[in-house]
């Protein structure tokens, strides 16, 4: 298993990739079939945010879905434990899940994942660059909003039809409040998301992925 340490607006020193190795070597007890673990390691340099100045971000590339989790403290050694914690437990509880179905057990009710942290603001650029978007999978592209000091991040995410409990469980394994997704019976683009308590909700728009060829398999 390779575990890969970046930083993004900051360097990264030996000593901590030590430690980052060391903490998520027990990630193969619960994905013993994963082949990559990303970290990403953010500095908020805003002083106004020095208690959530260093950000974790730690995602699990594996035979099945992505498995993620972040957090955010005032030391870096403090947020990888806590999104540690975080990643841990989605493991967990997707390596029992797996167990339940090979024994054709069904599952009564979908556990709510710990809140993921917000995203940190990004400051503004001093030179905006013109709005552009991500031609290619995983591509990650940043923006300024007009000008307006907000920034605007866009991603392009690979999008595999599935069913509405499909989405639901890959929504909990990455820890987001929101999920994307194309419906496989309907072909329509759908949104789940969480609701009050124990609840979701499904946004869906009227079309289907046929009417816009083949942009939307992207």
């Amino acid at each position: 298993m390779e575990i890969v340490v970046t930083g993004r607006n900051t360097e990264v020193q030996s000593r901590f990739r030590a430690h980052v190795e060391e903490k998520l070597a027990k990630v193969e007890q619960y994905a013993p079939y994963a082949q990559r673990v990303e970290v990403e390691v953010t500095h908020e340099s805003n002083p106004s945010q020095v208690e959530t100045s260093e950000r974790i971000e730690i995602t699990v590339r594996d035979k099945g879905p992505v498995v993620r989790a972040e957090a955010s403290a005032s030391d870096r050694f403090g947020a990888l434990d806590l999104a540690a914690q975080k990643l841990f437990e989605r493991l967990r509880r997707r390596h029992e899940k797996k167990k339940n179905r090979r024994k054709g057990e069904r599952r009564d009710e979908v556990v709510r994942d710990l809140p993921v942290d917000e995203l940190l603001a990004k400051p503004a650029k001093e030179e905006p660059a013109e709005p552009t978007h991500p031609s290619s999978v995983g591509e990650a592209v940043e923006s300024q909003l007009g000008d307006s000091p907000a920034v605007v991040r866009q991603k392009l995410y690979e999008a595999k039809p599935m069913s509405v409990e499909q989405a639901i469980d890959e929504m909990e394994l990455v820890g987001h409040p929101f999920y994307l997704f194309i419906d496989e019976e309907t072909k329509q683009p759908c949104a789940a998301y969480r609701r009050r308590g124990w609840t979701y909700g499904v946004i869906r728009l009227n079309a289907t992925t046929s009417e816009y060829g083949p942009a939307a398999d992207a």
